[in-house]
């Protein structure tokens, strides 16, 4: 095997191992939690490569509001999608799209982009 071989051997193995850890290993996750003001708690996440943060912590019983900041022009990104909220928001027509949380109830929101690549929740604690 000549030197070319191994190289291109070395380099396909490292790019298998980033790819199973960039979809497989377990990453940090960012948490964020509301702000309340005059009996409203809001929230915001940026849309810039992903949701950041991607979970967010509401009080239960308190209206609830989840800003969504778009920065970023990736068309999986466009739309936030909450499927058990029965929510589809295109992202793209305003530059903060405000999404109203029902907080009757403890329990957790997932959401994802419209092509279900990228995903965040929310918990109602």
């Amino acid at each position: 095997m000549d030197v070319t071989k191994i190289i291109i051997l070395v380099v396909a193995i490292a790019l298998i191992g980033f790819i199973l850890w960039w979809f497989f290993g377990k990453h940090d996750e960012a948490i964020g939690k509301a702000s309340v003001n005059q009996g409203t708690q809001e929230a915001n996440i940026v849309v810039n490569g992903g949701y950041s943060p991607s979970t967010i912590v509401l009080k239960q019983g308190v209206p609830a509001k989840v800003n969504f900041d778009m920065q970023d022009s990736t068309a999986c990104l466009s739309h936030v999608v909450f499927e058990q909220l029965g929510v589809n928001k295109d992202l793209t027509k305003q530059k903060i799209t405000t999404i109203n949380i029902p907080t009757d109830k403890k329990g957790t929101y997932n959401f994802a982009c419209g092509m279900d690549m990228f995903h965040g929740k929310i918990e109602v604690k």
